[in-house]
């Protein structure tokens, strides 16, 4: 999932990415990337024991990301 956030009279062009990915032992991580467009982004891990837990995360995050800006 990407999201963008771009006020081009401010000079803000930033990027959210999120995926889940399967681990090895039957957990789950949500993998977060997030910088200025164009640039290579912090890369953040997070480990969840279901996938159901890693899509709740993931959610709650885009919701706080769409209530700063991000589509």
């Amino acid at each position: 999932m990407d999201m963008k956030k771009i006020d081009t009279s401010n000079n803000i062009t930033w990027f959210y990415r999120m995926e889940i990915m399967p681990g090895l032992f039957g957990d789950y991580s949500l993998v977060r990337e997030w910088g200025r467009i164009g640039q290579p982004g912090q890369i953040r891990v997070d480990w969840y024991d279901t996938e159901a837990a890693a899509k709740d995360a993931r959610f709650d995050i885009q919701m706080k990301k769409a209530m700063r800006g991000f589509e």
